[in-house]
């Protein structure tokens, strides 16, 4: 029994020391700068000449467009930049309910995505989290284009395309919205249409092309996203401690259904692979982007390192003949928004696992269904979506009746280990008179204590075990809770407005440690001098990180409490009634 508390005290040492060391890791990736005051500056002004003046310069180094296809015997052509105005030289500017969005004319690329939805901080109520952007800070855009005999883009340069607008707005009541780019070269002429749907994060692109010459037009679809190696954007205003979430790309292929690949890996080696339909995406903690093609044909992914220092996530598909006289169609689909697990299942085959619950995952799915369902009451279970009831409408209470049903899935368990820490409790005096009277003989002391447990029909690791196998969940649930984009910036009852950050107040902590000190009063205390003190000392060390962990956690782990102390507090008041009558 002793050596079991040793280990379980050890365990929880372990696993607050890997939570301090990831948590240091996590925040010395974060940038100096103020992301919010920059945040501020782009979305401040978002005319076309100011939002152009903020970016980066534009530029695409030569080995950041992708080599013509094998099959294409032919090679690319030159393609200088179309002259054009000064105004063309300025972002286009679109606007939907759900995103705001800049694109250069100059390849088409989609240099800027903030989400309406999601705020930069939650105490700036004007200001969206800006996903991608090219900044003097940041540069993560989305960069596509067509390679091969016609195509518009090369080694050598990048077209310059037209607009019939610099700005753009989906109006009320208004389901989609075009926006059209156009390019006409040697009797090829190409619209880039860009189509931004309403309560949507999906953005479809596709080329048009119109053959009016005499030859056939020849080229391939490419996509790819292009960063740097700076930190999570949405880390940077995150609160609390917890594991480092993933920064980097991911794919799918015939081997792995969710293949991650880091920059620390793309450094060391590029990545090839040939899938049907597939996806690329970049991601990070609580939102991704994705270049999907289409999901019935076979393509190319790669992830390289350009020479100019940038991480280049890419997408190539098959080429495509029109013969002269003829239209065609060549694109594919970019997601730039949450990690909405359900939404992404509906776009790509194994998009949903960027919502990474780690090696539980096949616990962690069906505690996020529970906790998906009792807030929106909506069910979805193997690939079904059953509305049943209005829904919470509360993460918080969602987590707490979250934590009540885990609770009664595990209370026969629970109320053994219970019953097993109560007749311990029950005994204990009778152990204590057989330490002092064997004190100086462990041999007989340990054959005393076996023999006291054999007579008063007790397990000294019966109180034990339950919780290691209990273990599990909790992990799970813990990545449920970190992991899910839900939380962030949800509010639950009075000053917290956000379960992803931490108590301000640092009142759930508190009531944690409050309610941590109480069960452990209902516990037998260590015959061991030493491990008594230890453990009078955990609910303080333990009061202290949670502190720091996201409220929605904090909350899981005070309901737990309570749940429990109620339940040990019954068992073992029967049990000591039991035995004085």
């Amino acid at each position: 029994m002793d050596k079991l508390r040793i280990v379980l005290i050890a365990s929880f040492a372990m696993i607050t020391f890997m939570l301090m060391m990831e948590y240091t890791q996590f925040r010395d990736q974060k940038n100096k700068q103020d992301l919010v005051s920059r945040q501020s500056e782009q979305f401040a002004d978002t005319s076309p000449t100011a939002a152009a003046g903020e970016q980066a310069p534009s530029s695409t180094a030569a080995d950041e467009i992708p080599s013509t296809p094998a099959s294409a015997a032919v090679e690319v052509p030159a393609m200088d930049d179309k002259k054009a105005s000064s105004d063309n030289n300025r972002l286009i500017d679109v606007h939907t309910d759900t995103l705001y969005v800049q694109i250069d004319p100059v390849g088409g690329d989609i240099v800027h995505v903030a989400l309406k939805d999601h705020l930069a901080r939650i105490d700036t109520p004007n200001i969206p989290l800006v996903l991608l952007e090219q900044s003097m800070q940041r540069t993560y855009i989305a960069q596509s284009g067509l390679i091969g005999k016609n195509g518009t883009d090369s080694a050598q340069g990048r077209p310059r395309f037209q607009s019939k607008q610099q700005s753009y707005q989906l109006k009320e009541g208004q389901q989609q919205l075009q926006v059209d780019l156009s390019l006409q070269d040697n009797g090829f002429y190409i619209t880039k249409r860009f189509t931004f749907k309403r309560a949507d994060y999906l953005i479809d692109l596709d080329y048009l092309i119109d053959n009016q010459s005499n030859d056939v037009f020849q080229a391939a679809f490419y996509g790819q996203i292009k960063r740097d190696n700076s930190a999570d954007p949405a880390a940077e205003q995150g609160g609390g401690i917890g594991m480092a979430p993933y920064l980097g790309f991911a794919t799918t292929t015939a081997d792995e259904r969710f293949k991650k690949i880091d920059f620390d890996d793309i450094d060391e080696q590029s990545f090839n692979a040939q899938v049907d339909g597939g996806w690329i995406a970049m991601i990070q903690h609580y939102f991704l982007s994705a270049w999907v093609p289409d999901q019935d044909k076979k393509h190319s992914y790669q992830t390289i390192k350009s020479r100019s220092g940038f991480y280049l996530g890419r997408v190539t598909s098959g080429l495509v003949d029109i013969q002269p006289g003829q239209k065609g169609e060549i694109g594919a689909a970019f997601y730039a928004g949450p990690k909405d697990q359900y939404q992404l299942a509906e776009i790509a085959e194994s998009l949903d696992l960027s919502v990474d619950y780690g090696w539980l995952w096949f616990i962690a799915q069906p505690l996020y269904a529970v906790l998906h369902f009792l807030n929106n009451g909506t069910l979805h279970a193997f690939g079904y979506q059953l509305d049943i009831f209005g829904g919470l409408g509360n993460w918080g209470f969602s987590i707490i009746f979250l934590t009540i049903l885990v609770k009664l899935a595990f209370f026969s368990l629970n109320a053994k280990a219970y019953r097993s820490m109560a007749k311990m409790r029950a005994i204990q005096p009778k152990m204590l008179e057989i330490r002092d009277r064997f004190a100086d003989d462990r041999q007989k002391q340990s054959q005393e204590m076996m023999a006291l447990y054999s007579k008063e029909g007790v397990n000294p690791v019966g109180g034990c075990l339950p919780i290691l196998i209990q273990m599990p969940v909790f992990i799970a649930l813990y990545w449920v809770l970190l992991e899910s984009v839900e939380l962030r910036h949800a509010p639950f009852i009075g000053y917290i407005k956000d379960l992803s950050a931490m108590d301000p107040y640092f009142i759930l902590p508190l009531i944690m440690g409050a309610s941590m000190w109480a069960q452990q009063k209902l516990n037998p205390p260590p015959p061991d001098p030493m491990q008594a003190k230890v453990m009078q000392f955990l609910p303080i060390i333990f009061t202290f990180f949670f502190l720091f962990f996201p409220a929605g956690l904090v909350l899981y782990w005070v309901v737990n409490n309570v749940l429990s102390i109620a339940q040990q507090w019954i068992i073992t008041r029967r049990i000591e009634a039991g035995e004085k009558s």
